[in-house]
């Protein structure tokens, strides 16, 4: 049956969604997803066709969470939270939603979202458009139930000068702690002007710790603390990754989400490599994954890492988390593979993990380094 399904999506879906305009393709994927969760008995189909079962070998605690595969959905896909149940159905172990601003914006000017077939990529530079944080907090405080753990990536509105984005920041924090099982604070997007340079000097220490002193008054008042990680670029230097590094593990943050979409257009071969934005998908891999190596060493592994970038099969989330990860994301790869992925990276993990003699993933992470 899942072949079937697998071979369903590669001869016809896939070639449907890209005859289709991208950013088209994309709301049509995420409202369905959200509309069928509204009918009865469709999140038991989608479990059917696509989830994947918990097993203990792959199963990870942290940050106080449980999360039944280390494999989630990166931020970016579904900016409003309108399909929470749907992604919790096709496999993920956590997702991420997002990026949310406490105003709705409509982001860049169309076209914004590009494939790279041959290249196996995605350029974006989408601009956070979203609905904003109330929006957001309405559609999650539906929620009555959660399969999976759902992150909350919050950023700042393209009016706001970077001199104010503290409260930007403290502003999505305050509507939407209660709803957010963890949060993520995205300073590394390149579709937002001047955002990446909150990463260096004295803003990123002076906005890691307005974001940590929200999350402590949220914590008090809502009775619960919550983790926060920071999302980071890999258009960085190496002295520019060991101060970010040196900063964010200084602030008191959970963890870092290594990486972000680059600028980089190195390689690429279609002809789409003009557009301006963020390049994610294969051609991101080998650099994120050297990013969340150089994390772990870094700090002895005393931080936990999120890698993100590049993953396509289950070796290149088994690189990630040998070179550091205790969790992985994925984007681009569901759009090229389809939903059967999920399935594929946890068998696929499974062998690898068995092949190298380790009984649970955590004895995995960070093994390059050893």
């Amino acid at each position: 049956m899942r072949g079937r399904v697998d071979v369903l999506y590669r001869n016809v879906g896939k070639p449907i969604f890209f005859k289709m305009d991208p950013e088209k393709a994309h709301h049509l994927v995420v409202g369905g997803l959200g509309r069928a969760s509204g009918v009865a008995g469709a999140e038991a189909v989608m479990r059917g066709m696509y989830g994947v079962s918990e097993t203990p070998d792959l199963a990870v605690d942290l940050f106080g969470l449980h999360f039944p595969t280390p494999v989630g959905l990166a931020a970016g896909l579904d900016k409003n939270a309108q399909a929470v149940k749907g992604f919790s159905s096709i496999g993920f172990g956590f997702m991420e939603v997002g990026t949310v601003t406490p105003k709705g914006q409509p982001g860049n000017e169309q076209p914004r979202l590009f494939r790279l077939p041959p290249d196996e990529a995605l350029i974006n530079r989408m601009g956070f458009n979203n609905e904003g944080a109330e929006a957001m907090a309405r559609r999650l405080s539906l929620l009555k139930e959660r399969r999976i753990p759902v992150a909350v990536n919050i950023g700042k509105n393209k009016s706001t000068p970077n001199e104010k984005a503290n409260g930007d920041y403290e502003a999505c924090i305050q509507a939407l702690f209660p709803y957010g099982d963890f949060f993520v604070v995205n300073i590394s997007s390149p579709n937002t002007p001047d955002l990446r340079s909150l990463q260096h000097g004295s803003e990123l220490s002076s906005l890691l710790e307005a974001v940590k002193n929200e999350m402590s008054r949220q914590a008090k008042i809502h009775g619960s603390e919550k983790a926060v990680l920071v999302k980071i670029a890999p258009d960085v230097s190496d002295e520019e990754l060991e101060f970010m590094v040196d900063t964010i593990r200084a602030s008191g943050v959970s963890g870092i989400i290594a990486t972000n979409t680059t600028l980089s257009r190195a390689g690429l071969k279609h002809h789409n490599a003009k557009e301006t934005g963020g390049l994610s998908g294969k051609p991101l891999r080998d650099r994120s994954t050297e990013i969340v190596s150089r994390i772990y060493k870094q700090t002895g592994g005393t931080l936990p890492i999120i890698g993100s970038g590049g993953i396509f099969t289950a070796e290149d989330a088994y690189d990630k988390i040998r070179a550091g990860a205790s969790l992985v994301e994925i984007y681009t790869a569901l759009i090229y593979e389809g939903p059967e992925v999920n399935r594929k990276l946890h068998s696929g993990l499974r062998e690898l993990l068995a092949r190298d003699g380790f009984s649970h993933i955590s004895e995995a992470v960070g093994a390059n380094h050893r």
